[in-house]
């Protein structure tokens, strides 16, 4: 099983980068993961939507195709998901309906410094997918609040209770994804 991993932060050290890594570290031995690479993607023009496509959405739209499951870990901006984000899945549903994104199986999990670790960013984020004929892991969330006291200085869950929750997300996801 492939999973691709999509950190919905920029940030070098971004936390939920470290959560992608802490979900890739708990995938069982006959999965493998990628992460994505979508920072050089260009912000979305129509014009450049055919004949013209830049070669980093062709590279990130090759990379979802490829994948039986997409992990997306996204922050939460202004009650939102990220612009970086939501304009690299823009380059991603083209064509309408048609796009790498439509049935492939996707979870969206987050983490913010906000007690309420992301959960209206997922919110968004499943009207997005939702869009693109695209299946979102129905359950259970994960919302990992007070991101900037939940890593070690390694970059690992400090908590115990995280990294079981954690692990049950991933497992149930790519049981989801065998049975989808």
């Amino acid at each position: 099983m492939r999973i691709l991993g999509v950190c919905g932060s920029l940030r070098k050290d971004a936390f939920n980068l470290q959560l992608l890594r802490n979900a890739a570290g708990l995938l069982d031995d006959n999965a493998a993961f990628e992460l994505a690479d979508w920072s050089n993607i260009p912000l979305y023009n129509q014009d450049d939507d055919n004949d013209n496509l830049p070669v980093s959405v062709q590279a990130f739209k090759r990379a979802i195709e490829a994948a039986d499951g997409v992990l997306i870990a996204t922050p939460e901006y202004n009650y939102s998901v990220p612009g970086g984000l939501k304009n690299a899945i823009d380059w991603a549903s083209r064509p309408a309906y048609q796009s790498v994104f439509a049935g492939k199986p996707v979870a969206i999990l987050s983490a913010s410094m906000s007690p309420t670790g992301g959960c209206r960013a997922q919110a968004h984020l499943r009207n997005i997918m939702a869009g693109m004929l695209t299946p979102v892991f129905p359950a259970p969330d994960f919302c990992l609040a007070s991101a900037q006291q939940a890593f070690d200085e390694h970059g690992q869950l400090k908590h115990d209770q995280s990294r079981r929750k954690l692990q049950r997300f991933v497992n149930d996801f790519c049981d989801w994804i065998k049975a989808h």
